[in-house]
């Protein structure tokens, strides 16, 4: 029995220096304040012929008789001093004292009474959601000594705190101790009633969120948030809150969404303006294509290259001047922007070219049809891009191979009098047909008349 007593006691102090380093939880360490009453009935004891013999009835009988059974002492009269372990365990060393005047129904005198133990408690307050009321259950061992007699105890108890604040709770405790001792036992029950104050617990950030349970220690934050900060104080933590100093909306992360159209405010290059995702938050008032924040005419459309404005038209004519061969003259789209040569215009110009005098025999233009080839001219000039052929024609008087040759020359002299009045060579070309394209008969003076003629007509390349 000594040698068992010795491991007791060895086993307690590597248990206490075991939890002492034990991972810390919010306010690891308790220390208890209260009294202890001592039973000693019915429990049997052996009669040392000081100590009464009580052999009465089972262990719980008269278990609530604190009248005639329970010694106590008008004090504190016992310590404890707890540190949590962990998963709802704690470790408590205790002290405490009593006087024993009662074994049962005999008197006992006045005998001193001193215990010291050791208890590993397990509390059911964490599966109960951290409850006011926080049943527990717990073994131990312990070395008591009545008067000068010592002996030691291998303890179970149950008990049930009532937490009426956050670090503060009424504690009860029954502790049924079972002495080792051959010839000598006091085997008893030792019932505890105290104030329990937990404290210990770190908050370097000062937030009221003790380390152990604060995921951000270094920083002041909220409970709600385990500890986090809030900066902008809107419901989203820092941590998430992709906007974390200007108050915003869940669905975009903690960023606002000040114009409402759906596009944060930190993606959105107009903010204050409802716009379209396609261009970032920005409206396109004219719809055409282009940004209102790109568009230098945002209320008419206009194309993109450039900058959203409509191209110049200066003649109106709905050819933009930039693809208009001819801007400052209202044209058509399929003639570039050009009026059209109508039927009537080619029927003038045959009608004057026909009309151009040359030198008998000769290629030489006379100086009184100056004026016909002016006016050809003007009309040429109202229509800048049209491209003219200009045709030479002869009678039949005189060889073919002269008349080829007379008449390619005329429409030369024609072409080359155009193209020196402000005609771009470009838009003419020339042809000589000799006398294979007659208009009247060759056999009458006036049709011969008539067959000698310039015609001009639209180029077909």
């Amino acid at each position: 029995m000594k040698h068992l007593k010795i491991l007791l006691v060895a086993v307690l102090f590597i248990v206490g220096v075991g939890v002492t380093n034990a991972q810390d939880k919010n306010n690891p360490w308790s220390i208890e304040l209260g009294v202890n009453a001592v039973d000693f009935f019915p429990i049997e004891n052996t009669d040392d012929g000081k100590f009464p013999a009580v052999t009465k009835g089972g262990i719980f009988t008269e278990y609530f008789n604190a009248n005639d059974h329970w010694n106590m002492v008008p004090t504190i009269s016992e310590v404890k001093i707890g540190r949590y372990i962990g998963s709802g365990f704690t470790f408590v060393a205790g002290g405490s004292f009593n006087k024993i005047t009662k074994v049962g129904d005999s008197a006992a005198d006045n005998l001193a009474y001193i215990g010291v133990d050791g208890e590993i408690k397990y509390s059911f307050r964490e599966l109960l959601n951290d409850s006011w009321f926080a049943p527990y259950l717990g073994i131990g061992g312990g070395y008591t000594w009545i008067d000068n007699i010592g002996f030691g105890t291998a303890n179970a108890l149950l008990g049930v705190d009532f937490w009426v604040a956050e670090n503060l709770a009424l504690t009860f405790q029954s502790t049924y101790k079972h002495a080792f001792e051959d010839n000598y036992g006091a085997t008893h029950f030792q019932h505890t009633a105290g104030i329990k104050f937990k404290f210990g617990g770190k908050d370097t950030d000062g937030d009221g969120v003790y380390d152990y349970e604060d995921e951000c220690p270094e920083t002041a934050g909220l409970p709600e948030f385990n500890g986090c900060p809030d900066s902008d104080g809107d419901g989203i933590e820092d941590r998430t809150d992709e906007c974390p100093n200007t108050p915003g909306l869940p669905e975009f992360n903690g960023c606002p969404d000040t114009d409402g159209d759906g596009i944060p405010d930190h993606l959105d290059t107009c903010p204050n303006t409802p716009g379209l995702a396609e261009y970032n938050g920005c409206p396109d008032t004219d719809g055409d294509g282009v940004p209102d924040n790109e568009d230098e005419c945002p209320t008419v459309a206009g194309p993109k290259a450039n900058n959203g404005c409509p191209w110049p038209d200066r003649d109106s004519d709905s050819v933009p001047d930039k693809d208009d061969l001819c801007p400052d003259l209202p044209g058509t789209v399929a003639n570039d922007g050009c009026p059209e040569v109508t039927e009537g215009v080619r029927k003038a110009l045959n009608a004057y070219a026909k009309t151009i005098l040359f030198d008998t025999g000769k290629s030489s233009i006379k100086e009184q049809s100056a004026s016909v080839l002016n006016d050809i001219i003007g009309i040429m000039k109202e229509y800048p891009n049209a491209r003219f052929l200009v045709e030479g024609h002869a009678d039949n008087v005189g060889s073919d191979e002269l008349n080829q040759k007379l008449s390619q020359s005329r429409a030369s002299s024609v072409t080359d009098y155009l193209i020196d009045n402000g005609i771009a060579s470009s838009r003419l070309e020339y042809i000589g047909f000799g006398e294979e394209r007659p208009l009247d008969s060759n056999n009458t003076r006036d049709g011969r008349a008539n067959n000698r003629r310039v015609e001009i007509s639209l180029s077909k390349n």
